[in-house]
């Protein structure tokens, strides 16, 4: 088996687990002299009652060997349970060509192509088999470009109503619009409580509402983006409104952590410059991050680059969470070092004890968005993918809780104020390793 081929199909397993796809069930896609093997072009999953249309147009192919035969060019789906099997036909022949495997669905090949100028092809297919098939583009003709322009469209039918969500996405309409709902409230509730707590409240405050606020109309548009894609096939421009609070909820996400993280507005009113340089590092990254996001959303796997813009997101993602950690692990080291040496033990205790739990709050927050959902949607069946989606809100939603709460605008806080007679037990504390990290 050639070895691209062998590869391409690993990495669009392996990266599909960590991202969805597009987010339009109906694409017009344009491949123009494209030479690779093997193309996936989209991934469902399907019902009973599941369909796909594959419609081409504008097709012409040809190789610098010899005129391709159109029989060794064609379209299929694929389970990811036969994946498997296609792989060891694949082993075992040096020159398989995934289009005669028996493990597949074939749809058509370029021998069906239309006459009289055998240009074009349209037809739909029933999927009798309930599943998550991927489709793929096979090109088995040696040394050959192809260029063509296709329409997929992917649907089950519920009621006799068509929905263009895959099986285990279509409850997130519904979904997203419960937990815009609870941060609404959410943000009701942290302006009030400002508001009435107004002397203590600082400038992270006004901050934390508008994260509450981004975080809303994010969940909002979402919503209305799955709504509109369950019932068309295409988002109708809500997905613009989504990449565009989706990015301002991010970057806000970030630079209230990093924020709270180095005590600015709490302990002192300006940043060090170490500390600005993380932020300086932090948001640009997120604007590369969301930049792939869109792109891999928008486009779809079937472009060249979509495993590269895949890996561009994951370690962009990789390294602002660590970056995030850095001013914590500053603030609590700081702290621990002015302790020995301020005459205010309980004061740098209760700071101290605060840092660490925020420290470890974080720390628990992206363990599990980033280890615990990709396994629950890696073992979870196609027709529970939603699952992870939920595990992921209810996750955030916790996070925002606990972490509100604890650098509410109280008049007692505990940056500031603990009796005097806990001195000697703060000073004895904090000659212990505990707040070393």
């Amino acid at each position: 088996m050639d070895r691209s081929l062998y590869s391409i199909f690993l990495s669009f397993t392996f990266l599909s687990l960590f991202l969805h796809f597009s987010s339009a069930e109906i694409k017009n896609l344009k491949i123009n002299a494209d030479s690779r093997s093997m193309i996936l072009l989209e991934k469902f999953g399907f019902t009973h009652t599941g369909h796909v249309n594959v419609s081409v147009n504008d097709v012409s192919y040809s190789s610098s060997l010899s005129q391709p035969d159109p029989s060794r060019l064609g379209f299929f789906l694929l389970s990811e349970e036969a994946l498997i099997q296609v792989l060891l036909e694949a082993e075992q022949n040096s020159n398989f060509c995934v289009l005669d495997s028996h493990y597949i669905i074939s749809l058509f090949t370029f021998k069906d192509l239309l006459p009289p100028k055998h240009i074009s092809f349209n037809n739909s297919y029933p999927v009798t088999e309930p599943n998550e098939y991927s489709l793929f583009f096979s090109n088995c003709a040696p040394k050959s470009q192809v260029t063509m322009t296709v329409r997929t469209e992917m649907y089950n039918v519920d009621n006799g109503v068509k929905d263009y969500l895959p099986a285990g996405q279509t409850q997130l309409p519904m979904l997203y619009f419960l937990f815009s709902l609870s941060y609404l409230a959410f943000l009701g509730f942290w302006i009030y409580f400002c508001y009435t707590n107004r002397l203590s409240a600082h400038r992270i405050h006004l901050l934390m509402a508008g994260l509450l606020l981004m975080k809303a109309l994010n969940l909002i548009c979402a919503a209305e983006d799955k709504h509109y894609i369950k019932v068309t096939g295409t988002p109708h421009g809500w997905d613009v409104l989504f990449y565009l609070f989706q990015f301002l909820r991010v970057v806000l996400l970030f630079t209230v952590i990093v924020l709270i993280g180095t005590g600015w507005s709490f302990l002192k009113p300006f940043l060090q410059e170490r500390e600005k340089k993380v932020l300086m590092i932090v948001i640009p990254l997120q604007v590369l991050a969301n930049l792939a996001s869109i792109v891999i959303e928008e486009t779809g796997p079937f472009i060249k680059d979509w495993v590269t813009w895949n890996q561009v997101f994951l370690l962009v993602d990789i390294i602002c969470c660590c970056a995030i950690i850095f001013p914590i692990v500053w603030s609590i080291r700081s702290l621990r070092e002015t302790s020995k040496t301020d005459g205010k033990a309980a004061k740098n205790l209760a700071k101290l004890t605060l840092f660490r739990q925020f420290y470890m709050v974080v720390i628990g927050y992206l363990y599990f968005t980033r280890i615990v959902v990709f396994a629950l949607r890696t073992i979870a069946a196609y027709k529970y993918q939603w699952v992870s989606n939920a595990a992921e809100e209810i996750a955030s939603l916790v996070f925002y809780l606990v972490m509100f709460y604890m650098f509410r605008p109280v008049k007692r806080n505990e940056y500031f104020v603990l009796n005097e007679e806990e001195e000697e037990a703060a000073e004895a504390a904090l000659r212990d390793e505990e707040f070393e990290l």
